[in-house]
């Protein structure tokens, strides 16, 4: 901040040195070190107030010149606090925030006092730490000078709060202030997110007297984050309502909302509010526009819109092979995956993922086991749980549990439960009950509360005629506690998601979609020789009970009513 009277001295170094005048116009660094040799060699230099604008411009400029300021800085040997602050201010935003503390060290042992200017930049670089300790102390000294009530202070005290995961301390400050602006309601807004608190976080959002771009960003990219995939969407809409046009940043939320609720329409009219509004397809953006067709099953979108982006990285090229091995691609992403690796791309360990994913669903074991042994040793990218995982389902289900088990003990790492549940699959699959028992017990000690075990194992005890191990075990269920969590299916029609759950009662057009199944489709399926699969419902049921619960599984019920209400031949 410059002062009336600093203005009028300004203008007067103006009149008498026209260096300062073209510092202002200065735009790299090569111009800057003539203007500062020029200062030098006049003696302009050593007025601390022209030194001061010369280090003013290394920290606002935009060629990242704080190094040069901090030389230039060395070379005044008597720095005011306009010199510290800028030096504070340009610390806090660098690749080693806690610089800002030298410096505000530096200026105390000169006798400088700090102002109101000092301290939201010092708590500012503690955000950027995420270092709470050194955030505290920040604040303490805020409080030790008189700054508490400075409304700038407060809103970065809020920031920083919120950035370090201290949701009541961020409260406890927004609590106390005087007024607030949008600042200050964003801030907590997002640390409510960051928490996982979509619920306060909305609250505020509500009661915020006015809103702009950053709090309406905020809050899609806070449900994105937190998994409130249908809010993000919802609060989109609400947006648009309202007159605000969104930005690429908004869109990203929005897009990967829609990629993981399988919202092919949805995702279909944001991409195309994308292109109405002449957003910019940045690499960001764009990723997330690929990434949604290819998760939504639109392969030839997202292959179109991935030739069409002006630049690439290597996330964008794994979103596009992850997009192709989720829906059963095998020869797809592992062209993919050469031709990225042919234009010099190095792949990562979730590009890894994605290429061993495609191998395993496409049941191609010795590729799988090829790329596998590639990752150390041509690119240097040490396996990690997930990829063993991805080796051993390939190995289970081409029946391979012996070799499939021999990998898993013979890990470097200690597996884990996916990886276990892998194999048990795999003996599910192909009724092996002496390793499914052994297994099994072994993820019963891993994860006693996840019920998918236990209802896997039953069934393949009750394959095997051992009726008494499955007493056994849905007892250990209730003595446990342990229940079954009910599984859901959701159908997009119209732009709108439908959830439905097994015997689903909620839904208002629940009897006719019932009619539906049992009228037409029941039979014309059992024509077509369509029997269902009781095997695999639970054991402490009679044959038509299991039957009946089969014909109101949520997936047939969303089917139904995806025939009610969408025109062919989708």
């Amino acid at each position: 901040s410059i002062t009336s009277g600093s203005n009028s001295i300004l203008k007067t170094l103006r009149l008498k040195n026209p260096k300062l005048v073209l510092l202002e116009c200065c735009s790299n660094a090569r111009d800057l070190k003539i203007i500062h040799a020029h200062m030098l060699r006049t003696h302009l230099f050593f007025d601390v107030f022209a030194a001061s604008r010369l280090i003013a411009f290394c920290i606002d400029s935009t060629t990242n010149l704080l190094h040069y300021a901090i030389r230039v800085a060395s070379q005044i040997q008597n720095p005011n606090l306009f010199i510290y602050n800028a030096l504070i201010r340009g610390c806090s935003t660098s690749e080693n925030p806690e610089n800002s503390f030298h410096y505000y060290i530096k200026a105390l042992r000169f006798g400088l006092l700090p102002d109101n200017i000092t301290h939201p930049f010092l708590v500012k670089a503690c955000a950027q730490l995420e270092n709470e300790p050194m955030g505290m102390h920040g604040h303490g000294q805020a409080i030790k000078h008189g700054f508490e009530q400075d409304f700038y202070v407060q809103n970065s005290l809020v920031h920083m709060y919120a950035t370090v995961g201290d949701i009541n301390a961020a409260r406890s400050v927004f609590q106390r202030m005087c007024r607030f602006d949008v600042v200050s309601w964003t801030c907590m807004i997002a640390g409510y997110h960051r928490c996982g608190d979509a619920e306060s976080a909305r609250e505020l959002f509500d009661r915020m007297p006015e809103r702009n771009l950053v709090t309406w960003s905020t809050m899609i990219s806070g449900y994105a984050r937190n998994n409130c995939f249908e809010k993000a969407v919802e609060t989109f809409e609400a947006l648009q309502a309202e007159g605000v046009v969104a930005n690429e940043t908004v869109m990203v939320g929005v897009i990967s909302s829609c990629a993981h609720l399988g919202a092919l329409a949805m995702g279909e009219k944001a991409h195309e509010y994308v292109i109405r509004n002449n957003l910019s397809l940045n690499l960001i953006l764009g990723t997330a526009v690929v990434g949604m067709y290819a998760r939504c099953g639109n392969i030839e979108k997202a292959v179109k819109v991935f030739e069409q982006l002006r630049e690439k990285d290597v996330l964008c090229w794994t979103a596009l092979i992850a997009g192709l091995a989720m829906h059963g691609y095998a020869e797809k992403p592992l062209w993919y995956f050469s031709q990225m690796e042919k234009k010099g791309f190095v792949p990562r360990d979730i590009t890894f993922t994605a290429v061993l994913t495609a191998c395993s669903r496409a049941g191609m074991v010795e590729r799988g086991l090829e790329i596998f042994e590639s990752m150390k040793r041509d690119h240097g990218v040490e396996p990690r749980l997930e990829h063993y995982g991805c080796m051993v389902d390939p190995l289970g289900r081409a029946g391979k549990l012996g070799e499939a088990e021999k990998f898993v003990l013979e890990m470097p790492v200690k597996p884990n439960s996916p990886i276990w549940g892998a194999l048990l699959g795999a003996c599910w699959i192909h009724k092996n009950v002496e390793v499914g028992e052994m297994v099994g017990k072994t993820l019963l000690e891993m994860q006693p509360e996840y019920s998918g075990h236990y209802v896997l194992l039953s069934n393949i005890c009750a394959r095997a005629n051992k009726w008494k191990d499955v007493t056994v075990m849905r007892q250990m269920m209730k003595d446990r506690g342990v229940r079954k969590p009910t599984g859901y299916s959701l159908i997009e029609i119209d732009g709108k998601v439908h959830e439905f759950t097994i015997g689903d009662k909620i839904h208002p057009e629940i009897e006719k979609i019932e009619r539906m199944w049992e009228d037409i489709i029941l039979p014309k399926i059992k024509l077509a020789g369509y029997v269902g699969n009781t095997a695999e419902t639970m054991f402490d049921i009679d044959e038509e009970e299991k039957e009946g619960a089969l014909h109101r599984h949520s997936e047939k019920l969303a089917i139904a009513y995806g025939i009610m209400k969408i025109r062919a031949p989708t």
